[in-house]
């Protein structure tokens, strides 16, 4: 008895794992044979009125078997019982079922078909349901009114069903759209920040290992004849090494798992800017600086591109150029910092701007880029090379 009233749960569960086409076709073979059963249940009490029975028994589980098929050829189905309909009445059987199953069909045919079979079924149903109302015992005015609201309610279900689905599909496509838009904007976002982090590695990576190069250099020219002024040089190199060491852990930091604890520091600024100047004259190159305007705070986006021009500047200075010296300037105008970074070349012809992979300047004109400000770059009337970037801080 137990296993028995859990079957229509097992028989449900069943159902609702099957794929949906299919599970479709199951649902309108049970609608189909139940209501079939049904209008031929309802005629039993009746049989000995009807005559021949069988053909009144064909004729009604016939406005039911088709519905099986009725997502498939809802137009077919529609034809099918209601001839089989149609037929009952005309034949003049008496005690008809209620026609759930034409009701059924021509709903179908609504929801699933274009506007032109909706059309052509409206025109045959009216026509069906007139020859219907005209056989033997369907002459009251009740009669018409009767199939009138089964009909027409069976079509504005089919039309609100079609409606909703229609509304589905609209928003289902939105969403993904929507899904799409945000994939592309989280795609650019990446790629925009691989773009910064790229730009922070080589900025870091660059000017403190040419610093480390040059002192190299000159310790190594030092020896063995001037020990102290080597073991400057090579001091000098252990602390650039360190400061770079801590740039990169505060850079990658961000790169971390959320399981793990960042190490991070403050993003590098102008206020940092005294020791840059401090590194490249310990490299050697003299380094003038000036500040002009009123100061005021910046942007931080701002603050760190104008350091890292600064500091690509002067580190293309020592890497490519034998320059004597270099001047750094800073001017405040209201809504804007201008950064401007010259050296005095290597004695009478412009030197080239940047050898190499030439990431140094690409690095620098993208920062200004992103800050929205303008960049100038080339050779001075004296030989040397000058950047300048004028950069908007509101």
């Amino acid at each position: 008895m137990r296993r028995l009233a859990a079957l229509p749960r097992r028989l449900a569960a069943w159902v609702a794992s099957l794929p949906p086409r299919r599970r479709e076709r199951v649902q309108d073979l049970a609608v189909g044979v139940i209501l079939a059963a049904i209008n031929v249940v309802s005629l039993l009490p009746y049989r000995s009125q009807l005559h021949p029975f069988w053909l009144a028994l064909l004729l009604v589980a016939a406005q039911g078997v088709p519905l099986a098929w009725r997502r498939s050829y809802p137009a077919a189905v529609l034809l099918c019982t209601g001839a089989a309909r149609i037929a009952y009445d005309q034949i003049g059987f008496g005690f008809a079922p209620f026609p759930l199953g034409v009701a059924i069909a021509m709903y179908t045919v609504f929801d699933r078909s274009g506007l032109l079979w909706r059309w052509i079924t409206a025109v045959l149903t009216v026509a069906g349901t007139a020859i219907s109302l005209s056989a033997p015992g369907h002459q009251e005015p009740y009669d018409a009114i009767f199939q009138a609201l089964i009909f027409g309610t069976a079509a504005a279900a089919g039309l609100l069903s079609r409606a909703r689905r229609a509304n589905l599909r609209a928003a289902e496509v939105r969403a993904d759209r929507a899904e799409a838009e945000l994939d592309r904007r989280t795609a650019q976002q990446a790629a925009a920040e691989r773009a910064r982090i790229a730009r922070e590695l080589h900025d870091v990576v660059a000017h403190h290992v040419s610093l480390v190069a040059v002192q190299a250099e000159a310790a190594m020219s030092l020896l063995p004849g001037r020990p102290e002024q080597a073991r400057r040089s090579v001091e000098i190199i252990g602390d650039t090494a360190r400061a770079a060491l801590a740039e990169l852990r505060r850079l990658l930091g961000v790169l971390r798992g959320p399981s793990e604890r960042p190490e991070t520091a403050p993003s590098a600024s102008l206020g940092e800017l005294p020791a840059v100047l401090d590194q490249v004259r310990s490299a050697g190159l003299p380094v003038d600086f000036e500040v002009t305007g009123a100061a005021f705070p910046l942007a931080p986006g701002v603050d760190l591109t104008a350091y890292r021009i600064i500091q690509e500047a002067l580190t293309n200075t020592i890497r490519h150029s034998r320059a004597a010296r270099a001047a750094v300037c800073l001017r405040y105008e209201p809504g804007y910092v201008i950064v401007h970074v010259a050296d005095s070349g290597n004695g009478g012809t412009a030197r080239k701007p940047a050898a190499g992979s030439g990431l140094g300047l690409a690095g620098i004109a993208e920062r200004v880029a992103s800050c929205g400000g303008s960049l100038t770059v080339g050779p001075t009337r004296g030989g040397g090379f000058s950047v300048t970037a004028r950069l908007p801080s509101p």
